[in-house]
């Protein structure tokens, strides 16, 4: 039996019923370009076995399949992840940042939330020859600016029309980004009666729909510094942003709303969960439970890309449904066909990640690179308005010697 196939011109991907989860895995060839990794790894006490994992036969082809590739943050081990596919094999690039959690892309940018600041790339084509002639990068993230905010606990990022909307969770609101600012606060849940960096109720998602947030979720309703965390279990709710009424009740921990195929999805974490949400009643049915704390979601086709996390001991997020059910968690990215509510494949983290938080697809990009740190390829590389670069005069090559 196959499943509906779905087309991503000009490639058709079909899904098999029998795949499942640890279906031929294999283990992730790495391919750690960036230059600072290895000093990273050092000051972690790791070596480059920690960041090894298994993955199933089929990602490659998946990945393939859809002219993509997959980007994921680690707050735990400070990291930015790449997941791209080079025929039958699929590769990661490691970028140290500095506690990364929500991040927004497209084939012409990338926005990282990290610890105090947002890193923001700018996709520079050009120069992946100079970066690594053989790999055959098609976009290289170079960065161009840093947004100093505080810390602020940016858990997601979302693109918007002309605008970039950050979840500024410490502060309990939604915000934009001013160069004379920290940050601009636009819109906080009506229980929340000011602002101060006290995480209050944990707002933790928005979901975009047409152009301008339009639903957020959060660990609680509450209105006193952490107070959400006196319900961990069942105290989430689902909140309209453009009247304020909470839709949803009783959420186990929900991350990760989304707007898709005219339809309301979220992860309820709790239960290791994807879930929809019927918007008139209130209802949530669940589509999946993967084995693990879900965070982080994207779509393409019938797919769904979730993250997960198997949530230490030592995670405030435990004394939850998930660790009561099920003690064999996993790390990684699972991908579900939303039709058949099946896992098609699997990418899963063996030894130091233990903790996935934001996961898009990167569409229209197959093997990106990411360049932070290299002073020089950042000290050697100018982008100019076209106008300008019309006027750009090179001094002819010299004969050697």
């Amino acid at each position: 039996m196959v499943h509906p196939t779905w087309a991503t011109p000009p490639a058709v991907f079909r899904v098999a019923d029998s795949m499942r989860p640890g279906i031929e895995p294999r283990m992730l060839r790495r391919a750690n370009e960036d230059r600072s990794l290895g000093a990273w790894l050092g000051d972690a006490g790791l070596d480059a076995d920690a960041l090894a994992s298994v993955h199933a036969g089929n990602f490659p082809g998946l990945l393939q399949a859809l002219k993509g590739s997959l980007l994921a943050t680690t707050f735990q081990k400070n990291m930015l992840i790449v997941v791209r596919s080079d025929a039958a094999a699929l590769h990661t690039h490691f970028v140290a940042l500095e506690r990364p959690m929500g991040l927004a892309a497209d084939v012409k940018r990338l926005h990282v939330g990290t610890s105090r600041s947002v890193c923001e790339f700018r996709n520079l084509p050009a120069i992946a020859a100079r970066v690594d002639p053989s790999a055959g990068h098609d976009a290289v993230y170079l960065k161009r600016n840093e947004h100093v905010t505080g810390s602020i606990d940016v858990h997601e990022i979302a693109f918007a029309g002309d605008e970039c909307w950050y979840v500024n969770t410490l502060f309990s609101c939604l915000c934009t980004l001013d160069a004379a600012y920290s940050f601009v606060p636009r819109w906080r849940p009506p229980f929340i009666t000011g602002y101060a960096p006290e995480d209050r109720c944990h707002l933790n998602g928005v979901a975009i729909v047409d152009g301008r947030p339009r639903y957020v979720t959060a660990l609680g309703a509450s209105n006193a510094p952490q107070g959400w965390r006196d319900n961990k279990r069942d105290g989430g709710v689902l909140i309209d942003v453009d009247t304020g009424q909470t839709i949803v009740r009783g959420l186990s921990m929900p991350h990760s709303p989304r707007w898709y195929r005219d339809r309301l999805w979220l992860l309820e974490s709790g239960r290791g969960s994807l879930a929809t949400v019927d918007l008139a009643t209130g209802r949530v049915d669940t589509v999946i439970q993967l084995p693990g704390f879900t965070r982080g979601l994207d779509f393409c086709g019938p797919l769904a890309f979730v993250g997960l996390s198997q949530l230490r001991a030592s995670n405030p997020f435990t004394d939850i449904p998930l660790t009561d059910q099920n003690p064999d968690r996993a790390s990684g990215i699972w991908v579900v066909n939303i039709e058949s509510g099946q896992t098609v494949a699997f990418l899963r983290f063996a030894a130091a990640v233990e903790e996935i938080f934001a996961v898009q697809l990167l569409r229209g990009v197959m093997f990106p690179h990411i360049v932070e740190r290299d002073a020089g390829i950042l000290g050697s590389t100018w982008a100019l308005p076209p106008a300008a670069m019309a006027n750009v005069e090179f001094a002819p090559e010299q004969s050697a010697l």
